[in-house]
């Protein structure tokens, strides 16, 4: 009686044990990962993660933050046509959106409905780098595929998407450096504080213009939410203390900065902006009168990267941790109508919408029919 109560737990045990693993989130295991052309790792010591494979098609929720800007407008309508295209709808059985604000606990509140209403995989630009631990670890114990994209959680239990923030910085900093050479007064435009973009962005630009070696930069830092309205009012506002600037750096919302000089009758120097297509419309159009331009994009179309990572992840393959996007970049003098802007499309639409190695290419026509409203 007692050797058989032994075999009963012994087999309970073992039971309980393969159940754990099984929703025990993704294994760490040895690179490189399935189509690394594609799924780059951001640097030589990124670890690899394996999930559990899964049989689809797949429910997939986007438990967006903020929506007030043209990028993530742009980002939610790419997400619904890219899941749209032939080859991704054999894989997804739904997909949801919600956007939740700029409030954390109602963004963490999505991602748990979502973990508790069974979907496969969730992806999330998060509103906060740090508070997102507990919900990483139910997802994980849940088997839910988390991705976050663009702005990315400060862990590395979970898959992240992104284009290197702090690079971009970089560049734009560097750009500055580089044509206003012998220092001066330099307005900077933040992005949407809080964010993991603003804040890497951020350092990456003072990285180089406070740098030991570099000529004296006064800088005057203001918030433009990365969005044309409020970047066009607090580069008006700015002017109109300062009076003078000698270049300016704008995470987004740089056709609203450009605006902003030229409404205030400001001479043109050099900028270093984001991807819209209505800045670099009005960097090729004034570029004989001063307007000398850096563009390094942050595409909207990362969601569709992001959720061929979670997709590829579900599938069971080797995928790094962090997926390191490339960096769109267009600089003075290489702005060319209809190869990296186009006079046809809007103002506020966001170029580089394709990547070659992953195969991936959503239409701006594509783009634009679709609704940025929850479904």
């Amino acid at each position: 009686m007692i050797r058989r109560l032994m075999r009963v737990l012994t087999g309970s045990v073992a039971a309980l044990s393969f159940a754990t693993a099984a929703i025990a989130g993704p294994e760490v295991v040895s690179g490189p990962g399935v189509q690394p052309e594609c799924f780059a790792p951001l640097a030589p010591e990124t670890k690899f993660l394996k999930f559990p494979k899964k049989d689809g098609p797949y429910r997939i929720a986007l438990a967006n933050g903020f929506v007030g800007n043209t990028w993530r407008i742009q980002m939610i309508k790419t997400a619904k046509a890219y899941s749209e295209q032939a080859d991704v709808a054999k894989d997804i059985k739904e997909f949801k959106v919600v956007s939740t604000g700029t409030d954390v606990a109602a963004q963490i509140a999505a991602i748990e409905n979502f973990i508790n209403s069974g979907y496969d995989a969730i992806l999330t630009i998060a509103v906060n780098p740090t508070a997102f631990t507990p919900v990483i670890k139910k997802a994980n114990k849940a088997g839910v595929v988390l991705v976050a994209f663009d702005n990315t959680f400060d862990s590395d239990e979970v898959i992240q998407v992104n284009e290197n923030q702090f690079q971009i910085g970089v560049i734009n900093g560097s750009w500055i450096r580089k044509n206003v050479p012998n220092g001066g007064k330099i307005l900077e435009i933040r992005g949407l504080p809080g964010n993991s973009v603003d804040r890497d962005r951020h350092l990456g630009i003072r990285s180089v213009l406070e740098a030991a070696d570099a000529p004296k930069y006064e800088i005057i830092e203001v918030v433009g939410n990365w969005d044309d309205g409020t970047a066009q009012k607090v580069a008006a506002d700015a002017i109109a203390v300062h009076k003078k600037f000698d270049g300016v750096t704008v995470q987004g919302g740089s056709t609203g900065a450009v605006r902003a000089l030229m409404d205030a009758g400001h001479p043109f120097v050099p900028v270093a902006g984001e991807a819209e297509n209505g800045f670099r419309k009005l960097c090729a159009e004034n570029a004989d009168k001063g307007l000398i331009c850096s563009s390094a994009g942050q595409s909207p179309g990362l969601v569709a990267i992001a959720t061929k990572t979670a997709i590829t992840a579900l599938q069971g393959e080797v995928m790094p941790q962090f997926v390191s996007v490339p960096i769109p970049l267009v600089e003075h003098p290489d702005f060319k109508a209809g190869v990296n802007f186009f006079p046809d499309l809007t103002d506020n639409f966001f170029n580089s919408n394709d990547f070659p190695p992953c195969g991936v290419n959503i239409l701006a026509t594509d783009i634009m029919g679709k609704s940025e409203t929850d479904n």
